[in-house]
């Protein structure tokens, strides 16, 4: 009792994950196997391969995780998998990451629930023709613990029912000015420290760096690749090695600066001076290591890289986007 899932729920979970043979070697972490119908446990452990292939990650895994201001315990799943012909990934989880969650000063507005969730990338992506922005109709990324990258909050300022000022919901123009930034220390969207929080479906997806993933603290290599965006680009973590220093990257936006400048298609005029309280207060100035969506190429490969500053993980897709992300 006390866990969010029945034993007919488990039954079944477990024959959709086939036990995949040598799945022990994986690559994705260094969990133990066994303790749950032979699944390898994830639990807290951090994650420390950077190879890119998301082959290399093909396994089960389970973790048995908290709800800490409810405190109610959860069972994490992830099967990844490749498709027959070997051309794809799909990563099927009930996306309850591999750490305990709702850890903050306030609980989430809603009570992160079991979602499954179904996510197709390729095993060879390519840049498409164009970069595509983010979009409130696609989630950005899956991680390897089984929980989701969303980004964009469905809130700006002047849009929805809330008083001016706490707007939360409402906002589902893609391009409505004066949007929201869940990471800025001065608006409150409750995220737990692992810069996360639930849907109001209860899904528990990041908005920022997913600290317990990887070596945070003091590492000496570069940090792991941690998931996969919507167009199949790995993403890594902020660490890279500059000519044998390791060191944080840099993101290539800048807050502006001066006062701001009402736009087109606002709901309201928000005023003030740049600050970082909205996506509009920053902009692409080319300053640090990272192109306009985030990424770079680092021994032949393209990444994303959280950073912990604007945009925290991407800001646009190099690639093409895949349907399965679609909401």
């Amino acid at each position: 009792m006390g866990f969010k899932m029945s034993c007919i729920k488990l039954i079944f979970l477990v024959s959709l994950l086939p036990i995949l043979a040598g799945c022990s070697g994986t690559e994705v972490a260094s969990g133990s196997s066994g303790g749950s119908s032979g699944l390898i446990n994830i639990t807290s452990v951090e994650f420390t391969s950077r190879t890119s292939t998301c082959s290399s990650y093909v396994g089960s895994y389970y973790s048995n995780v908290t709800d800490v201001n409810n405190g109610s315990s959860f069972t994490g799943y992830l099967n990844i998998s490749t498709s027959s012909d070997g051309s794809s990934c799909t990563f099927s989880s009930n996306g309850i990451p591999n750490h305990s969650f709702n850890d903050g000063d306030s609980s989430f507005a809603t009570d992160v629930s079991e979602v499954s969730q179904t996510f197709t990338v390729p095993l060879g992506p390519s840049d498409a023709s164009t970069e595509a922005d983010l979009s409130l109709d696609v989630d950005d990324g899956v991680f390897l613990n089984g929980a989701k990258l969303d980004l964009l909050p469905a809130a700006c300022y002047g849009v929805g029912s809330e008083p001016l000022g706490y707007e939360k919901t409402g906002c589902n123009d893609d391009d409505t000015p004066w949007r929201y930034d869940p990471m800025y220390s001065g608006n409150d969207f409750s995220t737990d420290t692992h810069n996360a929080h639930s849907q109001p479906d209860g899904a528990y997806h990041y908005h920022g760096n997913p600290l317990a993933m990887f070596d945070n603290s003091s590492p000496t290599v570069a940090s792991p690749l941690i998931g996969y965006a919507a167009d199949g680009y790995p993403i890594f973590g902020p660490y890279i090695d500059d000519s044998g220093s390791i060191r944080e990257v840099v993101s290539g936006y800048t807050l502006k600066t001066g006062s701001r400048v009402s736009q087109s298609g606002e709901g309201a005029f928000p005023g003030g001076s740049y600050d970082g309280t909205f996506r509009d207060d920053y902009e692409f100035t080319n300053a640090g290591d990272l192109d306009e969506c985030n990424g770079m190429e680092v021994d032949g490969v393209y990444g994303y890289y959280v950073t912990n500053a604007f945009p925290w993980v991407l800001n646009c897709f190099k690639g093409d986007v895949q349907s399965s992300f679609n909401k």
